[in-house]
C-alpha cells in the first residue's frame, strides 16, 4: 500500500489540473492547470522508474562478477523526465507570451469574452 502513494498523488494532480483547464475561464489559471498536469506526468514517469534498493546507472571499474543486490535503476524514465521538463518550460513560456498578447489585444483574460470578441 505504501508503494501506491505516488500513483495516488499522480491521480490527484491530474484531476486538479484538468479541473483548472476545463472549468476555469482565466487564461493564466488554464496555463497553471496545464503545468500541473505536466508535473503529474513527470511524477508518473519517475514513479515507474523507481526500484527498491536500486543503484544509479553509473558505470565504474567494478569487476564483471560483482552482483549489485537491488540491481541498477533504468535511466530511460529519468532521461524522459528531464526532456519533458525542458519541453514543458518552453511550452509554458509560449503559452504565457500568447496570453500577454491576447491581453494586450483584447484587454481581458476571460476566455469566454475573448471568444465572443473575435467576431
Amino acid at each position: 500500500m505504501i508503494y501506491n502513494i505516488p500513483f495516488f498523488a499522480v491521480i490527484i494532480l491530474i484531476a486538479v489540473g484538468m479541473y483548472a483547464v476545463i472549468f476555469r475561464r482565466n487564461l493564466i489559471k488554464i496555463a497553471i492547470g496545464i503545468t500541473i498536469v505536466e508535473s503529474a506526468v513527470n511524477l508518473f514517469l519517475i514513479t515507474l522508474g523507481y526500484r527498491e534498493g536500486g543503484v544509479a546507472p553509473i558505470y565504474t571499474n567494478l569487476p564483471a562478477n560483482v552482483v549489485i543486490p537491488g540491481g541498477m535503476v533504468l535511466p530511460v524514465p529519468q532521461a524522459l523526465t528531464l526532456t519533458s521538463i525542458v519541453i514543458g518550460v518552453a511550452v509554458l513560456a509560449l503559452m504565457l507570451s500568447f496570453i500577454i498578447r491576447i491581453y494586450q489585444y483584447y484587454g481581458t483574460l476571460d476566455s469566454k469574452k475573448v471568444r465572443r470578441l473575435k467576431e
